[in-house]
């Protein structure tokens, strides 16, 4: 199960028999009110009770929405003496250089609950100054003033040595067994101040929210007899167990994009496709991620609320392992407008699931990017949502008429191509920014869709950012929670212990290693069913490495083994080739050091059945059940073209665009710049055509 911002997606697994799928829009007032709904459908369409279900996984956004929209719990933090600011001084930077009139995130927690507590460790863990419990207890009386329900806790240096952190928890536990209390040397154990108190505060101000939720939808799938394990997706691409989702859900804020990684990486790897771009256009967002070799980029870092869009240092700053993408505000739902000068304006606002877009026709009156695709012809209206919800073209044509065409003194017609182009081109700048921003290129790039509006528009942002193939997967409307489904059970464990390469302590290295092994399968082992103990685990160790003096890290991958003396040299070589790869050249005569340290523990994907095989000469041009009019952006004119139901083809079928393939979650619009073909895991595959003379080229 998959919610997003505008729709809830359930999908049912069937083995050997294929998915089962729903989409419906998502429920506010009880997010899981969409989810059981969607899960009675797919069971009732599959003919099963929850007796035959043997394991749930649900990915959400309610955490990033709480975040985004500030819904969290009153929140404090009680932090070492002297640095409450902290939290607001942040780098103390500028992102945007130019911009006197700079907006700087708001802290999550305000000054007045940031409390000052009398303590103090060294860089290597050894107490400065005792803790003094007396800060706690005055600390007390404000918790109470305010209505605090979760408190963070994070002193300096405290990611070596806990003891101040733990002792301050079990004071206010016993004071306050209500409350919800982070700690931020077991959410973010890693060195930079900032960082790790943004990343405490963010978990503990969305932790009453999650924990509630959580535990309700548990609650009421054991009431409709589900007794099998429910496990939760992760950022960064794992499956994790319930209780360690409850206690850390900050690591669930990019979870259903992180779903749609994992689906394009399989994708990917069946298609042999070693550079690849994965599209994903939801209902609220647009979610871009570059695959090189079968491995999304990730990251240990990330931001949430950016207030300059694709400004770094403009967002609250979050520590956890997630897989790198850039998403923007730019979905079926974003909403057009005209600003003050006379220019139209796509997002990042969403018309969500309430009221939605106009053509929903559940009272929304103002314009979004599906209004303009419905007017422009790019959906098959019977098919829309599964049937489940009848499209109003007449309310869509309306409201671009009154909001976007008559200010801007054009063509109905021409408002939603505009709104089209305009939510594309931010597409593409994105795409083209965030490969800039990790020295790669989008040239020679092949690109998965997914989403419930990503094949609505892959064609077009193919075309702008010179894509040769498209590959439109299978159940590609619902595609996160497909990537649920593919996703391995896995834990990442962080430790910040600074080390030298020239006097590297391999008894501690060992001793640390051994440590977060353990940890991390505390957390792996409860979420596996290996009665026989069948299951091999894997472990994956990197380092963060720089050269001394230098500010920033590079992620080195490490050998799985115990280390000894000669490892020093092993890590040099290691850095080196990793820092040449990224700079084209390595610094000679400097010493290395390593601040943290990683390792993740992970079960094996689930791995899906061989695909059927065709002959080429089998292909067939099959059939349309009927044409439409759809706007060609390439001809900038109305043209009639064929309309496919995505059940009717087969692997080999071959067609031309521009032409419509509608299935119940999603339209696939192919251009007239693109070929299709169906492959042999009925993936829908568009080749652009080749161009036969200079006016088409251009």
């Amino acid at each position: 199960m998959d919610i997003g911002g505008t729709f809830t997606d359930v999908v049912l697994e069937l083995p050997g028999a294929g998915r089962v799928t729903t989409k419906l829009l998502t429920t506010y007032t009880h997010p899981g009110e969409a989810v059981l709904k969607g899960i009675g459908q797919v069971l009732q369409q599959a003919g099963l009770s929850s007796g035959d279900i043997g394991l749930i996984i649900h990915g959400t956004t309610l955490a990033t929405n709480a975040l985004i929209e500030r819904r969290g719990a009153r929140t404090a933090l009680l932090t070492t003496e002297g640095h409450r600011d902290a939290l607001e001084m942040a780098h103390e930077d500028r992102f945007e250089q130019y911009d006197i009139n700079i907006d700087r995130p708001r802290p999550l927690v305000p000054r007045h609950l940031r409390l000052p507590v009398h303590e103090r460790l060294d860089c290597n863990g050894r107490v400065l100054i005792p803790l003094n419990e007396d800060s706690i207890e005055s600390a007390l009386p404000v918790l109470e003033e305010h209505g605090v329900e979760s408190v963070a806790i994070g002193y300096l240096h405290a990611f070596v040595n806990p003891q101040h952190e733990l002792r301050t928890a079990e004071l206010l536990q016993a004071a306050r067994p209500d409350l919800s209390i982070t700690l931020a040397s077991e959410v973010c154990p890693e060195i930079r101040e900032f960082e790790r108190l943004s990343t405490a505060c963010a978990n503990a101000y969305v932790r009453p929210l999650m924990s509630r939720y959580l535990e309700r939808l548990a609650g009421e799938l054991q009431q409709m007899g589900f007794s099998c394990p429910f496990l939760m997706m992760t950022s960064g691409g794992g499956l994790t167990t319930l209780e360690t989702a409850t206690k850390f859900p900050i690591r669930l804020v990019e979870s259903g994009p992180a779903g749609g990684a994992i689906l394009a990486q399989q994708v990917a790897r069946y298609g042999k496709m070693k550079r690849l771009l994965s599209f994903d256009m939801g209902g609220t967002t647009a979610k871009l991620c570059l695959i090189d070799d079968y491995q999304p980029l990730t990251s240990r870092s990330f931001e949430v609320d950016r207030v300059y869009r694709f400004k770094k240092g403009s967002g609250l700053p979050v520590r956890i392992p997630v897989i790198e993408m850039v998403e923007i505000g730019a979905g079926g739902g974003s909403i057009a407008h005209i600003d003050r000068l006379k220019r139209i304006q796509v997002g990042p606002q969403s018309a969500g699931s309430d009221p939605g877009p106009a053509a929903y026709g559940l009272g929304g009156t103002r314009p979004a990017v599906t209004d303009a695709d419905v007017h422009l012809g790019r959906m098959y209206a019977p098919r829309f949502a599964g049937g489940e919800l009848e499209l109003d073209a007449q309310a869509a044509s309306h409201a671009l008429d009154q909001e976007i065409a008559r200010p801007a003194g054009m063509e109905t017609d021409m408002a939603a191509f505009a709104i089209s182009e305009v939510v594309d081109e931010n597409m593409a700048a994105a795409a083209r920014a965030h490969a800039a921003e990790f020295g790669l290129d989008l040239a020679s790039r092949d690109m998965v869709a997914f989403g419930g509006a990503a094949p609505l528009h892959a064609a077009r942002l193919g075309e702008k950012l010179g894509v040769e193939r498209i590959v439109v997967p299978t159940e590609a409307g619902v595609g996160s929670a497909v990537g649920f489904l593919l996703a391995p059970v896995a834990y990442e464990v962080v430790r910040s212990r600074h080390q030298v390469l020239s006097g590297l302590q391999t008894e501690v290295l060992n001793a640390l290693m051994d440590d977060m092994r353990e940890e991390a399968l505390n957390v792996v082992r409860p979420g596996i069913n290996d009665e026989t103990g069948a299951i091999v685990l894997t472990e994956y160790r990197h380092a963060y490495m720089r050269y001394v003096g230098q500010g920033h890290e590079i992620s080195v991958g490490l050998p799985v083994e115990p280390y000894g003396r000669e490892h020093a040299g092993r890590f040099r070589e290691l850095f080196e080739a990793a820092y040449a790869r990224l700079y084209g050249r390595h610094i000679e005569q400097v010493d290395i050091e390593v601040l943290s340290w990683t390792l993740a523990i992970s079960a094996p994907a689930p791995e899906e059945e061989p695909p059927l095989s065709f002959q080429e000469d089998d292909a067939l041009s099959p059939p349309p059940v009927l044409t439409q009019s759809v706007f060609d952006p390439v001809l900038s004119r109305y043209i009639e073209a064929p309309v496919y139901l995505r059940e009717h083809l087969r692997p080999g079928d071959h067609m031309s665009g521009p032409a419509l393939i509608s299935e119940d979650q999603t339209t696939t619009v192919v251009t007239s710049r693109y070929d299709i073909l169906i492959d042999a895991r009925g993936y829908i595959v568009l080749t652009a055509k080749q161009a036969n003379s200079p006016e088409e080229k251009s």
